[in-house]
């Protein structure tokens, strides 16, 4: 469910908050544990690029949580700000 008064955690900030934090792994050690460059790491958690599927798979087998749960994030980050532009469209009407 989507928060109202607010835009959901990003998929990021989740990452360094609730993960990265308390197991005591910087960004730097976690983006070597990963094969990546720092830089897209960072990115990620300062919301600037969002989780695409293969990040997905990679923070999943690292932190064992599977990639739905950073999809899902991910998800709701990027409805919640369509949301907030978007210009509804009435139903389209059966013809004949």
């Amino acid at each position: 469910m989507l928060p109202k008064n607010r835009p959901p955690t990003h998929p990021g900030e989740m990452l360094l908050e609730e993960f990265l934090k308390p197991l005591g792994v910087s960004q730097k050690e976690f983006a070597v544990h990963l094969g990546w460059t720092y830089a897209r790491l960072n990115e990620i958690i300062h919301g600037k690029r969002g989780v695409s599927a293969d990040s997905a798979l990679a923070f999943g087998e690292a932190l064992n949580t599977g990639p739905d749960f950073w999809l899902n994030l991910q998800k709701n980050w990027d409805l919640w700000h369509s949301m907030q532009t978007h210009e509804k469209i009435p139903p389209l009407k059966k013809v004949g």
